[in-house]
């Protein structure tokens, strides 16, 4: 007997067993149920290891490409035999057949639905397959009153004894791999029993059309304020009213029709998922037992009125703020304008609409149509929605801006740069609402900021689901992208959404960006923010230690052998992705002399040699060391209520999407509440610990003497996190918000705060056992001037003996390029000389340095890292500092030229000179600006020293108002070169 399978409606799963059972034991060879009081058995001739290397053999064959009319389950059927002792087998004989199904085919592709042969001890006529939505019988027809909706077709309950039909693929069938594609129909006419000749549903109040009133101009989505997103759909917001109309072919009679709207929304089905091969061949029979549960499992995803997935909405008299129900507030010849209240809590995504019609003998809908399909969104302009926010302009900054600004640089120079978050642009909406899917978050889930945030902070980095980008910090792209050419968040969706692989190559801002674009297209307020000298402390101390030798020097030795260091051992598979590369826990061991040869396996990564860092790892080990120092660390804040927390701990919330550590088991961050952060109130999820010590690190510099009595020669407690920012609302300039983290340093507050973190968990490292001798009679100072990328420029150091005693220095500079994370690449400056220290005065010294000496290493972002300490001879005392510093980069020159209106073409041009004494190859420019333009790319093969590049493109704005332009260029020599332009767009 052949039998075509069918995707499983949810009545029909196994009775007295759960499937959670069935699946332990089928993985172990053999299983056994009892349904409606029939046995059925299952017997695995081969059982757990074969199962397993037969699930990997079908993988590698198929998975790499879909290829067609291929029977997967045929092929896996020489491994398993399945015998059936059953009169009426198919409700369990066909989940196991889709389970089978299910573990031979996920890949990158939808389930198929192959054919073949079974051996069944029964006979079973025609099709055996439970029809979705089930007839009521004549005698419940009778009984029911017409003010009642009829359910049965999302009955749990199934009549066995019914004559069995073929599939009406309605709302029972299996969702599509992705929730935003278009579905099967929900049947038309529903019949309540038994039809009667002659009964035509012409005869009956019909559905003509249904005008959404989605067009950007019309009321929905000016109120809403949807207006700027770029989709023919309608868009609305949760909890506020919204009008639709109805024609119908004949007038509403309200005394003798009946009509509801019905939303659903459905959940994409577990399968076609990105499965590591060898990950699965080493998984154990209990974990790979596990797997199959979570696909079973994530298949009973089925629409559901008491999981908000199906919405009935009878047409009433009265509307109540905040929940579901529509009302007629006009009604002329055929139509009937509606008005619609949304649920304030009510599930974000894409709904399905159908309206439904009472009949004598059945109900009447609609047919599937994608044109009224309505999306709905999160609403901060709503006092019941979890993300409310009482002010206007910061609604309009957080949730409408779709460009904003990035502070980079160091806190000595800060830098700034735009970036485009798009959220409105084509698509992006669906590309959003995709990654909820990828991050298997359930519908129900879907509603609440919290867990959306959660799983986002997770799914933005690829580190352990393929999410959207990929990280690199070795300054190496090949394959992808440089972070710095990055100017939006548009072009890194789009391509994530259609190829569903990582995009190459994202670090801390470009991580930051977007996950800010995702949050403001679903309607979540949030902002982008930069924390200047953050700190990387995996393990909570606090604490940051400087070990220095008798000359002022960083003692390598000490310095390594001091600081906690714990071997992981890890494997990854070897992919383009990463390239061998990546990075976690990087640390600044300043002066560190010792050089890492590290070696990334087969790909043959070239040899690196990095001086004053320990690398993390290599694709098979790395070191993680316990706290890192970086120059500045981007990560998002989002706005909501935490009813998970006390009350008082909602509003901004810490999440971020850059991998830095795992939390419960995956890379991400969040949400943190900022007032618990602040307060010290560290034990309130999630990650709190982790951000706390990101703002509240100390640097400690001590030395060892000859007796093993350890010295601290200086404690620097405001370095860290001493500095904290974000973009200010309505303009383009730099807010700081260092008070929302932490309070002053030293007062009472801060310590209180300090000992509440301390009382919840965070170690914070006393000094008790280590004596503490500060320097009191000379202070040391130096100065970086500021200089243009390519030029030679000085370092001043500045003492000041305040003793009345002449003293003489022997001082030590070393000058460093470093990774913007503060790790370094290379030392390429070391000057020592002595200084002479007059009493009461002030003393200053200059170091030159050369161009020759930095530019065949500068990397990225053009940082050097300057150490500098000195030791007073007479004293024996030792003075340390350490300062960052950036160069400037040149900018890119945007002109505009024509008229700027939107629907008319306009020109825009953009200017580059090389300012370096050497030639910049293989040049790329790229051009954006929300509303104006798409992304634009152009490539130059050269760009001889000191001339000039002009690019001229044309373009046609298509949204009035105030835009921006912003360009990037990107070349090995050359990166983080910006230029932007404030346009405004006339209405035509």
């Amino acid at each position: 007997m052949a039998l075509t399978v069918i995707p499983l409606p949810a009545e029909t799963w196994l009775s007295k067993k759960t499937e959670i059972q069935l699946v332990q034991e089928l993985s172990k060879g053999s299983a056994e149920d009892d349904v409606n009081g029939h046995h059925i058995s299952f017997r695995g001739v081969t059982g757990y290891g074969e199962l397993q290397d037969g699930y990997l053999r079908e993988q590698r064959a198929v998975g790499k490409k879909a290829i067609e009319n291929v029977s997967i389950l045929q092929r896996f059927y020489e491994l398993m035999e399945v015998s059936i002792i059953l009169n009426q087998p198919w409700n369990s004989f066909h989940s196991l057949l889709f389970l089978l199904i299910l573990l031979a085919s996920r890949l990158q592709t939808k389930c198929l639905l192959p054919v073949c042969s079974v051996v069944a001890k029964t006979s079973v006529s025609a099709h055996p397959i439970a029809a979705p939505f089930k007839p009521a019988s004549p005698e419940g027809s009778s009984k029911r009153k017409r003010g009642e909706l009829s359910t049965s077709w999302m009955s749990e309950t199934m009549n066995t004894n019914e004559e069995r039909k073929p599939p009406l693929n309605g709302r029972r069938a299996l969702p599509s791999n992705n929730s935003n594609e278009e579905e099967n129909e929900v049947p038309e006419m529903e019949a309540f029993g038994l039809i009667p000749r002659g009964f035509n549903p012409k005869d009956y109040l019909r559905v003509v059309d249904i005008q959404m009133f989605k067009e950007p101009h019309e009321i929905n989505k000016q109120q809403h304020h949807t207006d700027k997103y770029y989709s023919p759909k309608l868009i609305v917001r949760r909890g506020q009213l919204f009008q639709i109309q109805v024609d119908f072919n004949r007038p509403y009679n309200p005394e003798t029709d009946q009509f509801w709207l019905e939303y659903l929304i459905v959940q994409p089905e577990m399968c076609a998922q990105d499965v590591d091969e060898k990950q699965v061949a080493k998984l154990s029979q209990e974990d790979f037992s596990t797997m199959l549960i979570n696909i079973v499992l994530n298949l009973r995803r089925y629409p559901q009125q008491n999981k908000g997935t199906y919405i009935p909405i009878l047409v009433g008299d009265v509307l109540k703020p905040g929940e579901w129900g529509a009302k007629i507030t006009h009604k002329e010849n055929n139509s009937v304008r509606l008005s619609i209240m949304s649920s304030a809590t009510c599930i974000v995504g894409k709904f399905r609409l159908y309206v439904a019609v009472w009949t004598p003998f059945g109900i009447l809908r609609t047919h599937r149509n994608s044109a009224t399909d309505t999306y709905i969104l999160f609403n901060p302009w709503c006092q019941q929605d979890a993300v409310y926010m009482d002010d206007e302009k910061e609604r309009e900054e957080y949730v409408l801006n779709d460009v904003g600004i990035v502070f980079h640089g160091n806190i000595n120079d800060i830098k700034l740069r735009s970036w485009s978050y798009g959220q409105f642009e084509e698509n992006i909406l669906d590309a959003c609402l995709f990654l909820m899917d990828k991050a298997e978050l359930e519908l129900s889930g879907r509603g609440n900021p919290i867990k959306i945030c959660r799983v986002a902070s997770a799914v933005i980095n690829s580190k352990d689901d393929n999410g959207v980008i990929a990280g690199s910090w070795d300054n190496t792209y090949t394959y992808g992208v440089a972070p710095s050419a990055w100017t939006g968040s548009v072009d890194i969706l789009l391509e994530y959404y259609s190829s569903k692989q990582p995009v190459r190559y994202g670090q801390c801002w470009v991580f930051a960006g977007v996950f800010n674009t995702f949050l403001r297209c679903l309607g979540i307020p949030a902002r982008l923010i930069t924390n200047y000298s953050s700190a990387h402390d995996n393990n909570a101390n606090l604490r940051l230690d400087f070990f220095l030798d008798d000359e002022g020097k960083v003692d390598t030795k000490l310095t390594k052998d001091s600081i906690w260091i714990a071997a992981e051992y890890k494997k990854y598979s070897s992919t383009l992705t990463n390239y061998g590369w990546e990075y976690r826990s990087l640390v600044v061991l300043t002066s560190i002399r010792e050089m890492f040869l590290l070696h990334f396996g087969e790909e043959n990564v070239p040899l690196i040699l990095l001086s004053l860092m320990l690398m993390c790892f290599t694709s098979n080990v790395f070191l993680s060391i316990h706290i890192q120092y970086l120059n500045y660390h981007c990560w998002n804040e989002a706005w909501m209520t935490r009813p998970d927390l006390p009350v008082g701990f909602g509003g901004w919330q810490v999440v971020d999407g850059t991998p830095q550590e795992t939390s419960d088991g995956m890379y991400r961050c969040g949400p943190a509440s900022v007032q618990a952060i602040k307060h010290g109130h560290v034990c309130f999820q999630f990650d709190a610990p982790f951000v706390y010590a990101e703002v509240n690190s100390d640097i400690v510099y001590s030395r060892r003497e000859k007796n093993g009595t350890q010295v601290i020669e200086k404690i620097d407690t405001t370095h860290v996190g001493q500095l904290i920012v974000t973009k200010e609302v309505g303009g383009d300039g730099m807010m700081e918000i260092t008070e929302d983290y932490k309070f002053q340093e030293g007062s009472k507050e801060e310590r209180l705060a300090l000992e509440t973190a301390v009382m919840y968990g965070v170690k914070k490292q006393t000094t008790q056992d280590i004596v503490y001798q500060p320097q009191t009679d000379v202070d040391m100072d130096f100065q970086v001037q500021k200089a243009v990328i390519g030029s030679d420029f000085k370092v001043t150091i500045t003492f000041r003996n305040k003793s009345r005693n002449n003293y003489t220095a022997t001082t030590y500079l070393s000058g460093n390029i470093v990774f913007y994370t503060g790790v370094t690449k290379n030392e390429f400056k070391k000057h020592s000389f002595s200084a002479k220290l007059a009493p009461s005065s002030s003393s200053a010294f200059d170091v030159m340095i050369k161009s020759s000496e930095y530019l065949s290493d500068l990397l990225d972002q053009a940082s050097f890292h300057f150490f500098v300490t000195a030791r007073i001879n007479e004293t024996g005392k030792i003075l340390a500092m350490q300062k960052a510093t950036v160069l400037e980069i040149p900018t890119l020159r945007i002109k505009t030229q024509g008229e700027m209106v939107a629907g008319k073409e306009m020109s825009v041009t953009v200017e580059f000179t090389n300012p370096l004494k050497q030639t910049l190859e293989n040049v790329t420019l790229r051009l954006e600006g929300p509303g104006v333009l798409r992304t634009m790319k152009k490539e130059f093969r050269q760009i001889p020293m000191n001339s000039t590049l002009i690019w001229e493109v044309k373009c046609i704005p298509k949204v009035p108002g105030l835009r921006k332009l912003i360009a990037s260029l990107n070349c090995d020599a050359l990166r983080h070169v910006y230029g932007e332009l404030n346009v405004q767009i006339q209405k035509p």
